[in-house]
């Protein structure tokens, strides 16, 4: 049976909400994405003054106001069906954040470890075990997936598309949606 198209983002998003709840209390918090942010400066070794590590601190601060902002709670936490609402409508709001632009970009400064502008598929294996922590089996299908030229490496456009695609496509082949498995 295949899954409905409007479940296709709601897995995606709901799979990112479990991946960061931190503490798994079933809410996600300033403090969650906070952990994220942390995990991204100690595994890459950045020093928090680094400006890829302002860039990502900021970006994540921004896009949590957001997130509040778009479920329109009165608290400073989401359950994870705020989350998803939440996170469809920051993505389609770029008004005041372009979260698959801005995020994208900030997170991949960070990965390029050596900084050729492209991500090496231990770069990316790093990104997954690291800072999502993610140990699938298939995980690293997705970087064969996310090099969509074929060249052994995901370039900054590439990445780009694939953020985008996670936040925006419901094709659960597409390779956006493969960052936290296959759906």
């Amino acid at each position: 049976m295949t899954t409905a198209i409007q479940d296709v983002i709601t897995t995606k998003h709901e799979r990112a909400f479990d991946t960061m709840d931190a503490n798994h209390d079933g809410y996600l918090d300033w403090a969650d994405y906070q952990k994220l942010a942390d995990r991204y400066i100690e595994a890459y070794r950045l020093d928090k003054n680094d400006r890829r590590a302002r860039a990502l601190q900021s970006f994540y601060q921004i896009y949590w106001l957001e997130l509040l902002r778009h479920a329109g709670v009165d608290g400073d936490r989401l359950t994870k069906e705020q989350y998803v609402t939440a996170c469809r409508l920051t993505a389609i709001d770029t008004s005041r954040l372009n979260v698959t632009e801005g995020g994208g970009h900030a997170m991949f400064d960070v990965i390029d470890v050596n900084g050729d502008n492209e991500i090496s598929k231990d770069e990316f294996a790093r990104f997954l075990r690291d800072v999502w922590r993610i140990d699938a089996p298939d995980a690293m299908d997705s970087f064969m997936k996310l090099d969509t030229d074929g060249d052994g490496a995901i370039s900054r456009m590439e990445f780009i598309r694939s953020v985008r695609e996670h936040f925006l496509s419901n094709d659960p082949d597409a390779p956006g949606s493969l960052f936290f498995g296959h759906i």
